[in-house]
């Protein structure tokens, strides 16, 4: 039985420089540990709600001490030493205690911190890291890291259409020689980026952004410093997250900088010529996510072929991951904590989607903060996968520096890769 002492929330600042909510959990061992929160700078309607406190006098109407104080007064006065035998049931008396269905009597970002600091707490009083606490299987899988190297879309003020490409050393021997191979690639597309008079600054993901002609040129200098880094496109491939609703307009796909409007059908023939032209292994949100018809096509089309990923309409919800399972309109599914809630209820979609064979990519946010949790969610859920950005920032690079970690503790008792 774990019983709460004390709840304690904060507001800190988090990757974008915006306020997020933290909180110090003591259990009556006194043990105490933290959980931030982290947001996403492009959320959807069915995600948990998070609570910004609208005032522009200060952070520019992000500010979070309503969220704090729901913390600090309404959910801690119904936790202080209340037992609790596993996490589950924590989670469970948190969404009983909201009831509201879309969580807006406390909020996502006050009530996802408990959760993961509750997590936390628990297994430092019985001695085990996160991942030794949250696991099932004796043998566990680190995950291959989807790694953010290029931006466009929203996500970089140059002319790129595609939000993100990334690069997956899927024949990499472990975690850490899977890191030093995207390192070695970052470096050598600056090199080729500066040969070229191209800018070499990130951007809001912290990848580079130079203006380019097209998508196919950026996945084109990518695979240049592949191969000028001693590698090829064997052992190092290709994902794209294309967040196409960014670019969903009147029923049409307008990409900007080439000059093209594409209809459904035309835009699935424009994935399939990249798909069969490059070593890609995985496309995030190739259309609208209200483009139900053409998403079937989609996967009749590219089902055997690729990794179908989708973000925006499953939203981490098992609800809505169930409703669309029988449709078979994805193979994958990304899973990001502050979408649904709780720790349980993410375990929960990762679970659904094992038990139907889909591959589950644990993911960042776009507001992310040095907390590492989501690595641990990766190694004791066996996800295959991990999309936690570029080296560029420390909050990214603690979540790589922790897969090394528990790739040297666990040593012979896991196996990198799916």
């Amino acid at each position: 039985m774990y019983k709460i002492k004390a709840i304690h929330a904060r507001e800190i600042i988090d990757s974008r420089w915006n306020p997020t909510v933290e909180v110090d959990l003591t259990l009556d061992n006194w043990i105490i540990w933290t959980g931030i929160c982290p947001s996403g700078a492009s959320t959807w309607i069915h995600e948990a709600l998070e609570l910004r406190d609208g005032d522009k006098g200060r952070f520019l109407w992000k500010w979070v001490l309503k969220a704090v104080q729901n913390v600090n007064s309404g959910v801690k006065n119904n936790l202080l030493w209340l037992e609790f035998r596993t996490l589950a049931e924590l989670d469970h008396y948190l969404i009983d205690l909201d009831w509201t269905k879309n969580k807006s009597n406390f909020w996502a970002n006050a009530v996802l911190p408990i959760s993961m600091a509750f997590v936390d707490a628990c297994s430092k009083s019985e001695w085990k890291e996160i991942f030794e606490f949250l696991w099932e299987w004796k043998w566990n899988t680190l995950p291959i890291p989807m790694m953010n190297i290029v931006n466009g879309g929203s996500h970089a003020d140059n002319n790129v259409d595609i939000q993100e490409f990334m690069i997956v050393p899927v024949w990499a021997k472990n975690i850490k020689e899977a890191i030093r191979m995207w390192a070695e690639v970052f470096h050598n597309l600056k090199i080729i980026l500066k040969e070229r008079w191209l800018a070499t600054s990130v951007w809001d993901e912290w990848g580079y952004a130079p203006n380019l002609w097209s998508n196919k040129d950026a996945i084109e200098l990518i695979i240049m410093a592949i191969k000028k880094a001693g590698y090829n496109t064997r052992k190092i491939k290709l994902a794209l997250d294309c967040a196409a609703s960014e670019f969903y307009k009147d029923w049409k796909y307008i990409l900007e900088w080439e000059w093209k409007t594409l209809d459904s059908r035309e835009l699935v023939a424009y994935y399939s010529a990249l798909i069969k032209k490059y070593p890609i292994i995985s496309i995030e949100d190739p259309l609208a996510e209200d483009d139900f018809d053409w998403w079937k096509l989609f996967e009749e089309n590219l089902w055997d072929k690729i990794m179908n990923v989708w973000d925006d309409l499953y939203v981490t919800n098992i609800d809505r991951l169930q409703m669309w399972i029988e449709q078979k309109l994805a193979n994958s599914i990304l899973i990001k904590l502050n979408q649904i809630w709780t720790v349980s209820e993410t375990i929960n979609a990762i679970d659904l989607a094992t038990k139907h064979e889909m591959m589950s990519i644990v993911s960042h946010r776009s507001w992310e903060t040095e907390d590492t949790f989501i690595a641990d969610l990766a190694v004791a859920k066996n996800t295959g996968f991990i999309k936690t950005w570029s080296l560029s920032r420390s909050d990214r690079i603690a979540k790589y520096n922790r897969l090394i970690r528990i790739e040297e503790m666990l040593w012979n008792k896991a196996r990198f890769g799916i």
